[in-house]
């Protein structure tokens, strides 16, 4: 008696269309990663990995590459940050953002090539009346927003936001641009592009700063960083948003801090210079010289009220720095122990 046949199940069929798929679209050693998570993960359904908000269709594309364009400096770099509704009010945290460029030194002129990334709709329709460069994020297949922040502190919409986060800024360097990443609560007192390496392919702030700008143990700070467009940055971006499918329940801080010393990374020759929290300073690991201080990051902090409370005394005591009746010598040789108010209501994790 003949056999009858029997009908492959879902999870096979979406496992051979998933290689297949990446076959095409990635480097080998990404299509190695896809297909240990398929091994492991047989019963998982396609919108788990939803590998089209990667590649944009053109018309998002064609969107992206205007906003960029009228953004970008004349080596292609951009500066870019996300706002959400939950940041985009008046007197909010993209108000403090805004105006720590106009408070700074050498920052004002910075804004003309900051674009806004709104990832809902209520956030774009603010960037517009506030600012030159928006652009609006949304999944192409889903039309997801990340709006509000109970949204992102729950931890399915958190992990998609920073996956897709990590998608956008892949597709950022596949279009050829360089970017500095900037989370919205990091106030720019200072211009940071003398620090930043040419010689690296990333340039990354940190939470905790081992004293040594290569050491691979200093933990990177995500808020803040500066990446070359190049097929090492591209092939890292591209391992990392599949990693993070590897490594379930984590943020992409804590995946990126899994990965970069991973055999794939080496190979690629990736380089990686961290900052000195000297002039990068945070919440975590606070800059303790006014004088040398470029941005500060709001990072280590619960709570949208503390937070902002902090910002505004950060933004305070810049101004009763700049604003004192001394020299740039006299400044320097009078710079405190301990400058900032801030972090107050802030505490670290």
């Amino acid at each position: 008696m003949a056999k009858s046949f029997r009908h492959p199940s879902f999870p096979t069929i979406f496992a051979i269309l998933l290689v297949a798929f990446l076959f095409f679209y990635v480097s080998a050693n990404i299509l190695r990663v896809a297909k240990y998570w398929v091994s492991t993960n047989p019963s998982v359904s396609s919108p788990h990995l939803n590998l089209s908000i990667i590649f944009f269709n053109p018309e998002y594309k064609d969107e992206l590459l205007s906003v960029l364009r009228s953004a970008s400096m004349a080596d292609r770099t951009v500066i870019l940050t996300t706002l959400n509704e939950t940041w985009a009010g008046p007197g909010s945290v993209i108000d403090l953002f805004l105006q720590s460029f106009r408070l700074g030194e050498g920052t004002e002129r910075l804004l003309t090539h900051l674009v806004v990334v709104a990832v809902d709709r209520n956030a774009f329709d603010r960037c517009k009346s506030i600012h030159p460069h928006c652009y609006f994020l949304t999944t192409p297949a889903s039309g997801v927003e990340f709006a509000a922040e109970k949204r992102l502190v729950t931890a399915d919409h958190y992990l998609s936001f920073s996956r897709r986060r990590i998608a956008f800024l892949l597709t950022v360097l596949e279009l050829g641009y360089n970017f500095v990443f900037t989370d919205a609560d990091v106030m720019w007192l200072r211009n940071p592009f003398p620090h930043f390496s040419l010689d690296h392919d990333i340039t990354s702030a940190c939470e905790i700063y081992m004293g040594n700008p290569e050491d691979i143990n200093n933990r990177a700070d995500g808020g803040f960083n500066f990446v070359k467009s190049n097929a090492r940055s591209i092939d890292l971006y591209r391992y990392w948003y599949m990693s993070s499918f590897l490594h379930p329940g984590a943020d992409d801080l804590s995946v990126f801090e899994m990965i970069k010393k991973d055999r794939f990374v080496e190979e690629i020759g990736l380089e990686i210079k961290y900052l000195d929290t000297t002039y990068f300073g945070g919440f975590c690991e606070p800059s303790k010289d006014m004088s040398k201080v470029c941005t500060i990051h709001a990072n280590c902090c619960i709570g949208m009220e503390n937070k902002l409370h902090d910002i505004r005394l950060i933004l305070k005591d810049w101004k009763k720095f700049m604003g004192t009746a001394l020299s740039v010598k006299e400044k320097r040789l009078n710079v405190s122990t301990s400058p900032w108010r801030a972090p107050n209501r802030c505490k670290s994790w």
